[in-house]
This record gives structure tokens, C-alpha cells and sequence, in this order.
């Protein structure tokens, strides 16, 4: 049996790295296709892994216009490039994160499943061009998914516990001491570009200048500052810039003291590894797994942008915590005990769908 596992962001191949492993230790041929973005190419030669690229990255604005209309010229190229591919390999299962695959299984009579954790209503662009042609949506319980109700499979779990569930992944600390040094403590702040699918209307913001100097004010009291970005990144913040092979961040963020970052994704990540975050960006409140990581596990903080002070008092707050390691420790294990193991629910559903 053939699957074809289609990736579009950096995270994606985590999401379905012990999945693949797994159907592979069963006999299943697995290829992964690629939209490449952001260090998703990198991070897959960081890994080892074999992989067919299915579009040539390009610079986006982050006007409406720029991003449909790129959005549907890329789109185009992928589906040709990707219908190509699959007439020629014939996979019995496409699964991913990435449009493609649902238009392709569409008229080549594949099935697809698309994965997504992200609502409908935040994540509109994704969903009303996929899940019309998706055989299957799978997707967290707390995850909406719209008037497609009837494709979702859902399961009692998060996409990041896939790969951050203690059973796949235990940190390490002798992997990136060298990029810590001496530091007792250091601390992480995460900027990403807000250009992307759910960003389309050009209006979500974050972190700017002026929050970030107040941070570093603060941070660097009590410990190392490091800087990780999307894009360019202000010159006079060279010297905090973070530098080291992109497989190794969670490895980092695990042993980090506190994140602040406006990017949906390493915050959580950074939560279920046990590491303080605060989230400050518009789609605080939003997007249910992440209320659920903060309001229910409180695992980080959401701050939503029209107030900005209160990152630099949630800051200090956190850092003034007796023992806050350990107590998100102990809300980290919480939150595994009362989820699935989303890898293993994911090897299960493609094994009784194909068998």
C-alpha cells in the first residue's frame, strides 16, 4: 500500500513524522511531497528525509490581493505538479496538511484526508478551498470545521501532541548547550511575518520594536535573550539573533525559561513542552486549541494587541514565580494524561481505511 503525505509548514512534518514511521515499520511505501515555505526544506534535509517538491517558494506580500492572487497562481502549479506525481506513483491514500491533495484525489477518484487544527472561521481560505473536495477532515474535537461537520473525524487531542507526546520526544539538553553557553536561564522571542492563508486580510499584528526593547530590558536581568524570526530582522537585534540547526527548537524551547511570540504554533509547542509563553497577536481568543491550551491547562497567556503593556507585566509575573519550571511541568503532564496519543489515533485511522 501506497501514501502520500503532502506537507505545507515546518510543523507539518512533525505532525506526521512517527505516523510515517510507523506505517513504514508495517510495510507501507510512504512519499512526502512539499510546498516549500518558510524552513520546511531545510528542516527536511536537517532530518534526513526524502522528499519531491511540488512549487518554488515565493516572496509574499501581505496585501489581500497579493495574497489570493499568488495564492492562486501557486495553488494552480501545485495541483498540475502534484496531479503529475500521483498519476505516475498511484498512491491509495493522500494525506496532509496541503490543498492539493483534495483537488487531486477529487479527479484521479483518490481519497484524501486533510489535517487541520486550526477553525474554520479563522481559517477560512485553507477550509473553502479543501474541504469541498476532502474525503475526510480530521481535526480535533474542540476544532470547528464548519458545515462540513459530516467529513470530520475527530479525536480528544491536539496535531503538536503527535510529535511532543512523551512517548516520541524527550528533550535534550546536550543538543543545543553550546548555543545556551554558561546562561542559567535564557529566554526566547519569537517573531513571525503574518502573511500567511488566515493572515489574508493584512490587518493581524504583533510583536513590534517597541515591545521588543522593553522585553529585552526586562529579560535580560535574569538571563540570555534570544531572538527567532521569519523574516529580516532588525539590525540593532543581530547580536540576540538565534542560530542553529532547525530540528533542534524543540530541544531549545524545552528548556527555555519563557516564550513570547506572536506565532500560533511555537507557542503551543512551547506549553506542551513545559516552557511559560505568552502569545500576543489578534487572533488571541480565536482559535480553540489555543484557548483550550491557555485557558483550560494554562500552559501560556494570550494578550491580545490592544494590550501591550500587559506582555511586559505577564513577564515579570512569570519570572518572579517560585518554581514556575515545575509547576508547568506538572500542567504539561496534565494535559497529556487527559489526551490521546494523536500518532498512534492517526496510524490506526490509515490502517482501517486502507485495510
Amino acid at each position: 500500500m501506497k501514501v502520500l503525505v503532502a506537507l505545507n509548514h515546518p510543523a507539518h512534518y512533525y505532525v506526521f513524522k512517527f505516523t510515517v514511521i510507523n506505517l513504514k515499520k508495517l510495510g507501507y511505501e510512504v512519499k512526502y511531497v512539499i510546498r516549500e515555505k518558510d524552513i520546511l526544506e531545510k528542516l527536511l534535509v536537517s532530518e534526513k528525509v526524502d522528499y519531491i517538491k511540488i512549487n518554488e517558494k515565493r516572496q509574499r506580500k501581505s496585501t489581500v490581493f497579493s495574497v489570493v492572487s499568488n495564492g492562486i497562481l501557486e495553488l494552480v502549479k501545485q495541483d498540475f505538479n502534484l496531479l503529475k506525481l500521483v498519476v505516475k506513483w498511484k498512491p491509495n491514500l493522500m494525506i496532509g496538511t496541503d490543498i492539493a491533495i483534495t483537488h487531486v484525489g477529487r479527479i484521479l477518484r483518490i481519497p484524501s484526508f486533510v489535517f487541520n487544527e486550526d477553525d474554520f472561521e479563522i481559517n477560512q481560505l485553507f477550509c473553502k478551498t479543501s474541504y469541498p473536495f476532502a474525503t475526510k477532515i480530521i481535526a480535533p474535537e474542540i476544532c470547528s470545521v464548519g458545515k462540513y461537520s459530516h467529513k470530520k473525524l475527530s479525536y480528544n487531542g491536539i496535531q503538536k501532541m503527535a510529535y511532543l507526546h512523551p512517548a516520541y520526544f524527550q528533550p535534550d539538553f546536550e543538543l543545543v548547550k553550546d548555543i545556551v553557553g554558561d546562561a542559567e536561564k535564557y529566554f526566547l522571542i519569537r517573531l513571525v511575518s503574518l502573511t500567511s492563508g488566515h493572515d489574508i486580510e493584512g490587518k493581524h499584528t504583533g510583536i513590534n520594536d517597541e515591545i521588543i526593547d522593553k522585553l529585552i530590558i526586562l529579560l535580560v536581568k535574569h538571563g540570555k535573550v534570544f531572538i527567532n524570526n521569519e523574516g529580516k530582522i532588525n539590525p540593532r537585534y543581530e547580536k540576540y539573533r538565534l542560530v542553529m540547526k532547525p530540528n533542534l527548537m524543540h530541544h531549545f524551547l524545552a528548556f527555555a525559561s519563557m516564550l513570547i511570540g506572536d506565532s500560533q504554533t511555537m507557542c503551543a509547542e512551547s506549553g506542551l513542552l513545559g516552557t511559560p509563553f505568552i502569545r500576543f497577536n489578534d487572533f488571541v481568543g480565536k482559535i480553540g486549541y489555543l484557548n483550550e491550551i491557555e485557558n483550560d491547562y494554562s500552559l501560556g497567556y494570550g494578550i491580545e494587541t490592544k494590550y501591550p503593556e500587559k506582555v511586559i507585566e505577564k513577564a515579570e509575573e512569570i519570572i518572579n514565580m517560585p518554581n514556575a519550571k515545575e509547576e508547568w511541568q506538572k500542567r504539561k503532564d496534565r494535559i497529556f494524561m487527559e489526551k490521546v496519543d494523536a500518532a498512534d489515533f492517526y496510524t490506526n485511522l490509515i490502517i482501517q481505511h486502507l485495510n
